[in-house]
């Protein structure tokens, strides 16, 4: 088993660089990915870079070079649903872009049913065991993500939210998801809350963005052991 681990920036991998062990750096499409062991589960942990495009190569290099038999995300998000606080947890249960047209993945390839991306369905069970046993700061929701090629402050929030009514926003799962989908690999995401609709905005996003790294980090450090256990 080899887990690839997908982070967006470099303040979201930051927290696993000092838990894996004896690792190697390769590096490939300007990217560099961290190969070794966390929790005594294989990984390759990297930070893809910001946006749709860049998450697609890293996840696509993980699987055709490194590959990995599952993909994790995690990272950090804006939250959109109203009950939602700052470092709360969202794990995905489905995701779908917020900017794309709904015909163009269901129509055209890949073909889907509809414009849902399911996570798998164990990691989901998985994911519930973990952080049964983590007690993450904040409260741990699953459900539905959003992601588009923007950071959402004010500005078209309620538009999306109306549409799609997803938990979280950000600008690279889907495009995580699609790679896994069209490769028939696992996916789940983990994703923290930096911040929402009455706390917005880049300040607060980069004033929360550490610690909601390290709390995405925990919860998916003991999702490994889980994995590891089964």
């Amino acid at each position: 088993m080899k887990v690839g681990i997908v982070c967006a920036a470099d303040e979201e991998v930051a927290p696993f660089l000092s838990i894996i062990k004896e690792y190697k750096i390769t590096e490939r499409a300007m990217l560099k990915f961290y190969e070794g062991q966390i929790q005594g589960i294989k990984v390759v942990v990297l930070f893809s870079g910001v946006c749709k495009v860049n998450a697609a190569i890293a996840s696509q290099i993980l699987i055709d070079v490194f590959g990995v038999d599952l993909i994790i995300n995690s990272g950090t998000a804006g939250g959109m649903n109203p009950d939602l606080e700052i470092f709360d947890t969202v794990i995905s249960t489905e995701v779908c872009y917020h900017d794309v047209a709904s015909d163009i993945l269901t129509e055209f390839h890949p073909w889907m049913k509809s414009v849902y991306f399911k996570a798998d369905g164990k990691l989901i069970e998985l994911s519930k065991a973990a952080v049964d046993k983590v007690k993450p700061t904040g409260k741990v929701i699953w459900g539905r993500m959003v992601t588009g090629e923007s950071f959402i402050t004010d500005e078209g929030r309620q538009k999306i939210y109306d549409e799609f009514a997803p938990l979280t926003v950000d600008m690279e799962t889907a495009s995580i998801a699609h790679v896994c989908y069209v490769n028939n690999i696992p996916f789940i995401s983990i994703r923290c809350i930096t911040d929402t609709a009455a706390h917005g905005g880049i300040d607060n996003f980069e004033e929360n963005c550490t610690k909601a790294s390290s709390i995405a980090k925990s919860i998916t450090e003991a999702l490994l052991i889980e994995i590891g256990s089964k």
